[in-house]
């Protein structure tokens, strides 16, 4: 038998070539699609979304350094908050990648272009570009407006012929596109022709009710592309079947140029197509030209910068840009990460903006401690690396959760160095609370007038012995007045350092009152943010725990 190996016989220790990951284009899909972000319309129309008109002009400028073709500002006229954002965006704004859209609908039945209130407000809002909505499907059209198929199809010529006399770049939206062709696909053919003849520019499929399923877009979208040769198709997707992103990358393998989505899938009901997904599916899997070069690698600054301004947390499981996308916490994958990064992820996380992040828990080994160690500037030797992945797991089985509170971690990791927190010693903590309103469960007058916490703080750092009394709305926030008023003037960055948000979790429900709690506290300085955590049968040593691995992580920075 011959000594020499093929490259599946390659022996562990042999250099492996990269993964190659570059896209594959296929020559009969489009070589470049516009993105068109619909987040300030369709987007915020998200359940728990409610976007003042700073909020809109803050998300555009981040739409804008992300560099998507087009921003659906809203509906002019349709209430004084997006009337005030066009006008501000007009003399506030100045986009370097990206053109503002102003949306409508078509002219009323029966009624006249020359006079119809929506067409003049969307003319009012002086922007370059409009995209108006107009209804596709036969039911909508005899049913919604009562109208007749005739008046439905006139109303989407004129209006069209009426925005683009005036000198607009005319969008159309066609409503219910796909639920309309599978039931009676010569009217909404007459649809769109009426509004490619009106001199439309792009004509946008859109699955409104999102129940359509990829199989049934690609084919209906590729017959429409042939139908309509020399005229731009687009998509607009809904996320009621999970299909929405699915969907449109397959309007787009269809021959569909122009896509509408939103940041982090938000929208209506379910949301939309999520563009933070789409882009890097469309770039770096398809090799399909998205947004302008350089600009990719914004996606997860500029996706978990709008959710900040939406006042809605990042979602961590979300591709791409989501804070688990490129986390790895069993053993067996961070080891063979450490070794080459290529195995386990399917794509450079920086492409995106992201990172790769191993997460410390019982799943792990002491690679992954290792990796954090690095990451944390801590270097452990191999005892260390064992008796520190022994306690994590004890840890862990009690409650602990430390992938969720890298602060913590990184505490314990320099202990296990034999590191010695120097800032304080507590002798002793004791809270009390009282409620002075008699037996009853609630005040329904005034709930704060009768409650009253306090702690006492017993500390010694060094040779002095600190007792300081603290009150707050609460026991942890008294014993964060009391412990800062221990160690009052003798630590500046003290001042920097504050809570944020507070989470208890009870981990094991069915003990009643006596359950375990889990306390999660975020903090920040300033410029950087913090978790940390306590876990207790006792509430308020759990958060005592989370607070002092708070401060100290937090002197620590400053030092």
């Amino acid at each position: 038998m011959s000594s020499d190996r093929t490259s599946g016989d390659r022996a562990p220790d042999d250099p492996a070539p990269p993964v190659d990951r570059s896209p594959v284009y296929q020559p009969e899909w489009p070589k470049a699609v516009e993105i068109f972000d619909t987040t300030l319309r369709d987007g915020a129309q998200f359940e728990g979304i409610s976007l003042t008109v700073n909020d809109k002009l803050r998300v555009a400028e981040q739409l804008d350094s992300l560099g998507v073709h087009w921003i659906e500002g809203g509906w002019p006229g349709a209430n004084p908050k997006d009337e005030e954002f066009f006008d501000r965006a007009q003399r506030e704004l100045d986009f370097s990648a990206s053109n503002l859209v102003a949306f409508g609908m078509t002219r009323r039945p029966q009624g006249k272009v020359d006079v119809d209130e929506t067409l003049a407000n969307l003319l009012g809002a002086n922007t370059e570009t409009v995209c108006i909505v107009g209804k596709s499907w036969d039911y909508h059209v005899t049913q919604a407006l009562r109208a007749t198929l005739d008046e439905g199809v006139a109303m989407v010529r004129e209006s069209v012929e009426f925005l683009k006399a005036a000198g607009r770049r005319v969008f159309f939206d066609a409503e219910h596109f796909f639920d309309g062709y599978r039931r009676n696909p010569e009217f909404t053919l007459r649809v769109l022709e009426a509004a490619a003849m009106g001199g439309a520019d792009c004509l946008v499929l859109c699955d409104t009710n999102g129940g359509s399923l990829p199989h049934d877009v690609e084919s209906t979208v590729r017959e429409v592309v042939e139908h309509f040769s020399g005229t731009q198709v687009g998509m607009h997707t809904q996320n009621d079947t999970g299909c929405a992103l699915a969907n449109a990358v397959a309007g787009v393998r269809a021959g569909a140029t122009h896509v509408q989505g939103t940041m982090n899938g938000y929208g209506e009901r379910t949301g939309n197509c999520d563009l933070t997904a789409l882009v890097p599916n469309l770039t770096l899997k398809m090799g399909i030209e998205t947004l302008p070069e350089g600009r990719i690698e914004r996606l997860t600054v500029v996706s978990h910068a709008v959710a900040e301004i939406v006042n809605l947390a990042p979602q961590p499981q979300q591709p791409y840009v989501g804070a688990s996308a490129f986390a790895h916490k069993a053993g067996l994958h961070t080891s063979a990460i450490a070794r080459r990064p290529d195995s386990y992820e399917h794509i450079a996380p920086q492409a995106v903006g992201n990172d790769t992040r191993f997460l410390v828990s019982d799943l792990g080994g002491r690679s992954t401690l290792a990796l954090k160690g690095e990451e944390f500037g801590v270097d452990l030797d191999g005892a260390q690396l064992g008796e520190l992945s022994d306690k994590l797991k004890q840890l862990e089985h009690a409650g602990y959760f430390f992938e969720a509170a890298e602060a913590s971690l990184e505490l314990l990791m320099r202990e296990a160095q034999g590191w010695v927190q120097p800032f304080f010693e507590l002798e002793s903590y004791r809270t009390s609370v009282d409620h002075r309103s008699g037996s009853g469960a609630r005040v329904w007058n005034d709930v704060d007038a009768d409650l009253v916490t306090e702690a006492v703080v017993k500390l010694r750092v060094g040779p002095e012995r600190l007792v300081a009394v603290g009150e707050g709305n609460g026991p942890v926030n008294a014993l964060d007045d009391a412990l800062r008023k221990a160690l009052n003037g003798r630590y500046p960055g003290l001042s920097d350092i504050h809570l944020v948000d507070y989470k208890v979790r009870v981990l094991n429900s069915g003990s009643g009152t006596g359950a375990v709690t889990r306390v999660l506290l975020d903090s920040t300085n300033g410029q950087r943010s913090w978790t940390t955590i306590g876990v207790s049968a006792n509430v308020i040593e759990a958060s005592w725990q989370a607070l002092v691995d708070s401060i100290v992580f937090g002197l620590l920075q400053a030092a």
